[in-house]
């Protein structure tokens, strides 16, 4: 599925309740939820590709795959971009209220191509 991809990853020792939280909020938030309800965003946690070698287990990250429906999709892709980086630091605010400890640094990537299926 052709499209383009936007990474979030969250630094240090991040176990997979912190990611299936922080997916859970992107799917909830309303542009994104919009986006996900009529299929043009794909939202979904996987390990990382790109783990140094010798770590210890794998790192995770949250994909949100942009569905190439149109000649738009770029211009979409970064609304989806700045949307994703707004609710993330919301979470980042909320997990600091809620949460024990200092909650985790996020780090959103820009929009990149992808051919991955």
């Amino acid at each position: 599925m052709a499209g383009l991809i936007i990474r979030v990853w969250l630094d240090g020792k991040t176990d997979t309740n912190e990611l299936s939280a922080l997916k859970a909020w992107l799917e909830r938030e309303k542009p994104l939820e919009e986006l996900v309800r009529s299929r043009n965003l794909h939202i979904e946690e996987r390990a990382r590709q790109d783990t140094p070698p010798g770590r210890m287990g794998p790192d995770w990250e949250i994909v949100l795959r942009v569905i190439e429906t149109s000649s738009g999709v770029v211009l979409l892709a970064e609304q989806v971009a700045e949307q994703t980086r707004r609710a993330v630091n919301a979470w980042r605010t909320n997990r600091g209220r809620v949460g024990q400890g200092e909650p985790p640094n996020p780090r959103v990537e820009p929009p990149q191509n992808s051919d991955e299926e």
